[in-house]
């Protein structure tokens, strides 16, 4: 299947140079959409899949020991490998052997004296993972509930760190990154990154209490409040609706509904960022995505930066980093997504009763992020995505469709 490459202006491109900087626009069986889920084909497709081995794709080898100490100017690669045989090289407090490799982190004495080397930090790995209900995001559980760690691939060097959490009963799209700088980057409330969640409540809401969720709602731990909200169908007392939010509290979509009267049944994150939940990803699979997607991600957290999106203060200056509203929970809340005000002059966020100084709500359509379904700029997972089609069709129909969803990154 061939995808179709759209200009950001709706016409077509120029040339071929421009034609290879645009982003490849999903096609509707490439991704889960609200109406999958709403349908039921989100849960049909999903029966009796049968899960293939947890193994990551090797990354390059780390270097040698005596080849970084002679890079260091401690000696010659032959010097160095002396050393070591006499016993006079301690890596990590235990003596050094011939041909050991080293990686980022390893504390190296030489006569029993730490030195400074310099070596490459392992690239950064970055996995999709479809969280079924009933796992907890956790390393380590008290009660023995089953972890989405116990179902990842194992993580030679570091350990995985996840983009925040989906709760014991929520399902969707859960990130994992090897580089815990990215992982907090994507998760932090200051650059506002939008989650969207299908959710099925009990009864039908009102105008009044959409209104209410989208101006913003008072929870135990401050103000809480939707960028969206679209009605989505369904059937007798169960209503779906499709939300957009921005942070992520414990439990924020079910105790905003809840604050107005209507019980939570069910619960799945279909995008984080520019990143929508695959179609071919099946509950409790894993893909990890290739070095083109990692980069696109990286690339949507510097544009969601305070840096790169300066605010006007209400003196006519510009601040872009919003230092002053960082310990104020509420005002930070109320300056998610694409604005940012910085210092005093910050804004109230939830309304415009203060004089002016606020930058309008996030929720406002021209504030809003666009939906990359919806865009020229398509998705983040598509190369890994395409990465996998091609590996279906090489290998002609041998062996399952989720083993190919796993081995979707080519990695160097």
């Amino acid at each position: 299947m061939e995808d179709n490459l759209l200009p950001e202006d709706g016409g077509l491109p120029q040339n071929e140079a421009e034609q290879k900087d645009k982003v490849s626009v999903p096609v509707a069986d490439d991704v889960i959409a609200f109406d999958d889920i709403v349908s039921g084909r989100f849960d049909d497709e999903d029966a009796n899949v049968a899960l293939p081995k947890r193994v990551l794709l090797p990354q390059a080898e780390q270097p040698k020991l005596h080849k970084v100490l002679a890079q260091a100017g401690m000696g010659s690669r032959l010097e160095m490998e002396q050393l070591i045989l006499e016993g006079r090289i301690s890596v990590n407090n235990e003596p050094a052997h011939i041909g050991q490799r080293i990686q980022l982190g390893d504390q190296v004495k030489v006569n029993g004296k730490p030195i400074k080397y310099r070596i490459a930090p392992p690239p950064t790995r970055v996995i999709a993972y479809h969280k079924p209900a009933g796992e907890v995001v956790t390393h380590d559980d008290p009660q023995n509930r089953p972890t989405v760690f116990r179902k990842l691939p194992k993580l030679y060097q570091g350990k995985w760190q996840s983009v925040g959490r989906l709760d014991l009963n929520t399902e969707g799209l859960l990130l994992f990154s090897s580089s815990g700088d990215l992982a907090n980057n994507l998760m932090h409330p200051r650059f506002g990154l939008e989650r969207e969640y299908a959710v099925r409540v009990l009864g039908r809401l009102d105008k009044e209490e959409k209104q209410k969720l989208l101006d913003g709602v008072q929870l135990d731990d401050g103000l809480a409040q939707f960028g969206s909200i679209e009605d989505g169908g369904g059937e007798g007392a169960n209503c779906w609706y499709k939300v957009t939010i921005s942070e992520g509290r414990n439990r924020e979509v079910r105790r905003m509904l809840e604050s107005v009267g209507h019980a939570v049944s069910r619960l799945i994150r279909i995008r984080y960022g520019a990143m929508v939940l695959p179609k071919g990803l099946k509950r409790g699979a894993w893909m990890e995505l290739g070095e083109s997607d990692i980069q696109a991600l990286m690339r949507a957290v510097n544009a969601a930066s305070p840096a790169q999106r300066p605010a006007k203060r209400a003196d006519g200056g510009v601040n872009a980093g919003g230092e002053g509203n960082r310990n104020n929970r509420n005002r930070n809340r109320g300056n998610r997504g694409n604005n940012v005000n910085g210092g005093k002059g910050g804004g109230r966020g939830m309304s415009g009763r203060s004089g002016g100084q606020t930058q309008p709500r996030s929720n406002a359509p021209d504030n809003r992020q666009p939906d990359p379904l919806k865009t020229s700029q398509g998705y983040i997972g598509a190369d890994s995505l395409n990465q996998q089609r091609q590996q279906r069709r090489a290998s002609s129909g041998s062996g399952s469709g989720g083993n190919g969803a796993r081995r979707a990154s080519r990695r160097p």
